[in-house]
């Protein structure tokens, strides 16, 4: 079978991995998956970074359009953007290249901080007031040339607006059918559970990947009980499991990953032995190491969905097949044993990036 045939294929079906006939006992992997109620293909495509890369260079925008029309034909359903992401741009890149299969395809975008929705002036802090809200999805509306936004993500969550008054703003934009379904990123676990009650949350999105396992202590727990998917930014460890990284490499100025505990030089070599575990596994499935990464994601739960974001071709192309990779049971039980072995050194994000995340909303007075 090619590998756009395997991509094709629909429903709750098995696939052959890619060593060929499937073994015994094998650990069930969907191409694709519920989010809540919301159908998508088991690897999404992130829309952060096509307005540039992480050294700074601006891609070419033809080819940014393309990506994103041949991610559609090797079946990826689910697009992640946000107003935040460009800002602004990369809502309006994905609109423009979704336009002639709007209709086939899942549209995610997200709200949350305090940027000029006509603008892009990004001011200091958050914005979560339910007029702002209504801008905002007014303005990504426009730049995603559509009448309705398919998942939209309170992107984090606002200290000084009761997540009621959030959910009340959604209330009233899923009435005039403006969104379908909405959701929390990197929430404060009580947030959810009191956004959930006041209206049914069908996505969290969370950094999760094997270098950062941190959602398995509470958020994920928290999705299975209240039946809610899990959306994964930064599956791949901003590159680092693909084997791209090694202990010589240094970041340019402006790159996050360069003021990122994890990648410094005195964690880097410790936290390389992921990366070999990842290539291990790699030559054992005769797959690629990015791929090995993303099974593993789509492995853990059957509501899970990793979103990669890339500016190649080529790396997408190589993401998306990710759906086709499983793992018996035992090969499962195996690497989750050996990932979770290894204790990553170094802190995720700079301190003053992590304060935005795991926040609690504040009581309704």
């Amino acid at each position: 079978m090619s590998r756009r045939g395997v991509l094709g294929v629909t429903g709750m079906g098995m696939i052959v991995s890619a060593l060929g006939a499937a073994p015994a006992r094998a650990a069930p992997v969907a191409t694709h998956r519920k989010l809540g109620t919301l159908e998508v293909f088991s690897v999404g495509l992130g829309v952060q970074n096509m307005h540039r890369t992480y050294e700074t260079t601006i891609p070419n925008r033809p080819e940014m359009l393309r990506i994103i029309q041949a991610a559609h034909d090797q079946g990826v359903t689910l697009f992640d953007t946000a107003e935040a992401y460009g800002p602004l741009e990369d809502e309006s890149i994905l609109g423009e290249a979704a336009r002639s299969f709007r209709n086939e395809v899942v549209i995610a975008s997200k709200f949350g901080w305090n940027i000029d929705p006509q603008t892009g002036e990004r001011k200091p802090g958050l914005n979560s007031r339910p007029d702002h809200i209504k801008r905002a999805v007014e303005g990504s509306l426009k730049r995603l040339q559509t009448d309705r936004i398919d998942l939209l993500y309170q992107h984090r969550v606002d200290p000084a607006v009761p997540i009621e008054d959030v959910a009340g703003a959604i209330k009233d934009l899923k009435v005039q059918g403006k969104v379908l379904h909405w959701g929390l990123c990197e929430m404060g676990p009580n947030t959810l559970r009191r956004a959930h009650a006041e209206l049914p949350v069908t996505a969290v999105q969370n950094e999760y990947s094997m270098l950062w396992r941190g959602p398995e202590e509470t958020v994920i727990p928290l999705c299975e009980q209240l039946g809610i998917g899990l959306v994964c930014w930064s599956p791949l460890g901003v590159g680092f499991l693909t084997g791209a990284i090694d202990a010589q490499t240094r970041f340019a100025q402006g790159d996050i990953r360069s003021v990122e505990g994890r990648f410094s030089p005195d964690n880097l070599p410790h936290n390389l032995a992921l990366v070999s575990l990842v290539r291990n596994w790699a030559q054992r499935k005769q797959v690629t190491p990015a791929q090995i990464a993303l099974a593993w994601l789509i492995a853990q739960k059957p509501w899970i969905v990793p979103i990669p974001g890339t500016t190649q071709m080529a790396h997408m192309v190589d993401n998306s097949a990710a759906a086709q990779i499983r793992f018996s049971f035992s090969e499962l039980a195996e690497l989750n044993q050996a990932v979770r072995a290894i204790q990553v050194a170094g802190a995720r994000l700079p301190d003053a990036v992590l304060a935005f995340s795991g926040v609690e909303a504040p009581a309704r007075q």
